[in-house]
């Protein structure tokens, strides 16, 4: 199932824009670089320049749109002669960055665009020097009052709406990298929670009481899903339209048998995962499977049976472990008439899974009669052969004594040529 969000928010690119802030190559040079770009000897980045032959020196750089943002692609060119012709060329990469190496001399750095037409230029640094043996940083920043006012006024209000959208992308980005990371903790929360029992027993140490481990455990789970429920009603009110956030709300309210709540946000979530351009799968069988054990958990069968099936027919890639899970609560819960169907059902898609077959003898066994000339129990037939088979698959399992001396008191014989099976 997906636990994390995957949203993320482009920033608005700006290439557009600079497609029309373009310089002619043989504009006059001012006597210095404009100010903030930079061309100094003082790397101003994590850069480790290499070795250069003799008369060669070294230059590296950031370049930055005029929305303040780094400007991905393109190039910067070294020229000697205003911009007209190139002698050495630096691709810019993804973050923006470029380095490489020149022979010694006075430079125009220039930064281009693929699509930037011969003879111009987005923005340029004038009098660059390469020393031999030395590593110049020269950083494009064309977030520079001197280069803004070089646009034309539609530019300027393009940038400024470019701008807006920039810095509510990087706050919405901002708020998803910190659900994120509640859904770190809320992930390790149901671990620990489902990790309760062994963490209760290495606590008390062995000696322990059941009760003893039984309150510990209680106690566990109920500080892990109370801060469950905490974290995503805060999240779930700063970020209402993610299906993954009132999945883990009601998680957190299902592990505190608070039902009828973990309900009404499980359906929230599936009308949200349902309207998804892309509804994962798994998603949609996690929260429908959620919704049935709090149905299960209620008594709701007829809501609990459609909620698991629904959970099969979108995820049926793991329609034994949900038809499994469906088994297992309702035998939990006592339900033996809604056991024995629900394990029939998963019987049919896990033939091999001992435990069903379990489940399903201990549905039927209610139904158990005793003979009143021997006193021997007298199981229905679907009981006796349920509990053989489980035998035949598990015959070491955790409830092969219980089985057996069922099936002894009942007069059976048990096969003892039974090999293990899967569990």
């Amino acid at each position: 199932m997906r636990h994390n969000l995957s949203l993320w928010l482009s920033l608005p690119a700006a290439a557009g824009l600079l497609a029309f802030a373009l310089l002619p190559a043989v504009a006059q040079q001012p006597a210095a670089p404009p100010t903030p770009s930079t061309a100094s000897a003082a790397p101003a980045m994590q850069y480790t320049p290499a070795k250069t032959p003799a008369g060669m020196g070294q230059i590296h750089g950031h370049v930055t749109n005029p929305t303040g943002q780094p400007q991905p692609g393109g190039e910067v060119d070294l020229s000697k002669d205003g911009g007209v012709t190139y002698k050495f060329t630096f691709p810019v990469d993804d973050n923006g960055d470029y380095s490489g190496q020149a022979a010694v001399g006075t430079y125009m750095v220039v930064y281009r665009q693929k699509d930037t037409p011969a003879g111009k230029m987005v923005d340029d640094i004038p009098n660059v020097k390469i020393v031999e043996g030395q590593d110049v940083t020269a950083d494009l920043d064309m977030s520079r009052a001197a280069y803004i006012a070089k646009m034309t006024p539609e530019q300027q209000k393009q940038l400024e709406e470019l701008k807006k959208q920039n810095a509510s992308a990087i706050a919405q980005n901002k708020l998803i990298n910190n659900l994120n990371a509640d859904l770190r903790t809320v992930n390790q929360d149901i671990k620990d929670a489902d990790g309760a029992r062994a963490t209760a027993i290495q606590q008390l140490g062995a000696g322990a009481t059941p009760a003893a481990v039984a309150a510990k455990v209680e106690e566990i789970q109920s500080a892990k899903y109370n801060d469950i429920v905490t974290m995503m009603t805060r999240d779930t009110a700063l970020k209402p339209d993610q299906a993954v956030l009132w999945t883990e709300l009601a998680t957190g309210q299902r592990g505190l048998k608070q039902y009828d709540a973990a309900i009404t946000n499980y359906q929230k979530a599936l009308t949200l995962e349902q309207t998804d351009k892309k509804p994962a799968p798994d998603v949609l069988g996690s929260i429908e499977s959620g919704l049935g054990e709090c149905y299960a958990r209620t008594g709701k069968v007829t809501e609990a049976n459609a909620a698991f099936d629904a959970a099969v027919k979108d995820d049926p890639t793991r329609a034994s472990f949900y038809l499994r899970n469906e088994a297992v609560i309702f035998f939990q819960e006592n339900n033996t008439t809604a056991e024995v169907a629900a394990a029939d059902e998963a019987i049919k898609v896990a033939p091999d899974m001992a435990i069903l077959y379990y489940i399903k003898g201990q549905g039927l066994v209610a139904n158990a009669t005793i003979d009143p000339k021997t006193q021997r129990i007298v199981l229905p037939p679907e009981c006796t052969e349920a509990y053989k088979k489980y035998l035949q698959l598990d015959p070491n399992g955790p409830f092969a004594a219980e089985v057996s001396g069922i099936l002894q008191q009942a007069g059976e014989k048990i096969n003892s040529s039974y090999r293990a099976g899967k569990h």
